[in-house]
């Protein structure tokens, strides 16, 4: 399981020159697109200023490291591991009718 997360989108809501809040999105993708176990979902976390998120800067001092920063990642990994397990590692099987069942007779 090769698991690969990637932040797609980062947004910044400016006042003052200085970043205030963003709108942040990673994806998830387990494997490789076209194999029996791919897998993608995506997150997306607002984080903000004034809740100690981060600093308020101007948007273009904040890298790639300190965007991801912001992002809930280990409850994302978590969320991500158990969507794995439950839809690739061990789907729920579901019963299939038995059409050619009949009755009884006593």
């Amino acid at each position: 399981m090769a698991v690969t997360k990637k932040l797609t989108k980062s947004i910044p809501h400016v006042k003052s020159s200085k970043a205030e809040k963003w709108d942040l999105e990673m994806t998830y993708e387990n494997d490789s697109e076209g194999d029996a176990t791919y897998y993608r979902s995506v997150f997306s976390h607002t984080a903000v200023a004034a809740d100690g998120d981060f600093t308020k800067a101007a948007k273009g001092s904040f890298n790639l490291a300190a965007l991801t920063a912001m992002c809930p990642t280990s409850q994302w990994d978590d969320v991500f591991a158990s969507q794995v397990e439950s839809v690739i590692t061990s789907p729920v099987v579901q019963p299939v009718p038995d059409e050619a069942f009949t009755v009884p007779s006593s």
